[in-house]
């Protein structure tokens, strides 16, 4: 059975990663049985997760693992997709992968508000005299890599809106379908799917949350896949 090394449920859903959340709806959409293991992230190959062991072979990151599972358990994500299709599909996971991952990890991060209801609390776990000098150093971590990134050199007014523009072009993709390319999920089901749902937890308040809750479309798909693929979440 595939061990998937995770975070662990937060925030009232299954994982704290979007990545890790996106991983977890692509093994539910393939069918494929699954175990979570929280005690990987210290033995992660590529410094982060998720990262999966399937009967002795590792893949990090979760588009390879997604590749990987479309190559040895002849699984098609996007079956039933015109060319055409496939190619949107993949623009739309690297505008939130690449792009608004970015904004969200900003809005978790930096904001001392956010930080304290959210990440501040997967500290929990460190000895109580270095708490706070790793929640420090994690964050001066994080800033770094927004710079780096680029993001991080925007006023919140100008963040604010290129957080509004990415959920505009993801409700309008969406309209009124069940999935984003029709009756059936595709792979940018689930980035897509795991970033509204992070978006949208109760502990973050910033205008990303505020710009998904603005589109009823993309709550009600939210709430359609947790009910869907994670029922005991969609309940809570």
């Amino acid at each position: 059975m595939i061990k998937l090394y995770s975070f662990g449920p937060y925030f009232g859903l299954p994982d704290a990663s979007p990545f890790v959340l996106k991983t977890m709806t692509l093994l539910k959409f393939a069918g494929l049985r699954y175990v979570e293991d929280h005690s990987g992230y210290g033995r992660a190959p590529k410094g982060k997760l998720p990262f999966i062991d399937d009967d002795g072979t590792i893949v990090a990151d979760s588009t390879f693992i997604r590749f990987y599972l479309e190559k040895t358990h002849g699984i098609d994500f996007d079956a039933g997709l015109t060319p055409e299709q496939r190619a949107a599909g993949w623009s739309i996971e690297k505008m939130l992968e690449e792009h608004y991952y970015w904004l969200l990890v900003q809005a978790r991060w930096i904001d001392d508000g956010n930080f304290a209801r959210g990440p501040a609390q997967f500290f929990a776990g460190a000895p109580a005299i270095v708490r706070p000098l790793a929640k420090a150093l994690i964050r001066k971590k994080v800033a770094r890599s927004l710079a780096a990134q680029g993001l991080g050199r925007h006023s919140q007014d100008e963040l604010a809106e290129l957080g509004r523009r990415d959920m505009e072009a993801l409700s309008i993709l969406l309209g009124d379908k069940p999935y984003l390319f029709g009756a059936a999920p595709s792979a940018a089901d689930a980035a897509a799917f795991a970033m509204v749902a992070e978006s949208l937890v109760p502990q973050l308040v910033s205008p990303l949350r505020d710009a998904v809750a603005d589109k009823a479309n993309l709550v009600a798909y939210r709430d359609r896949l947790l009910a869907a693929y994670f029922p005991s979440f969609a309940a809570a």
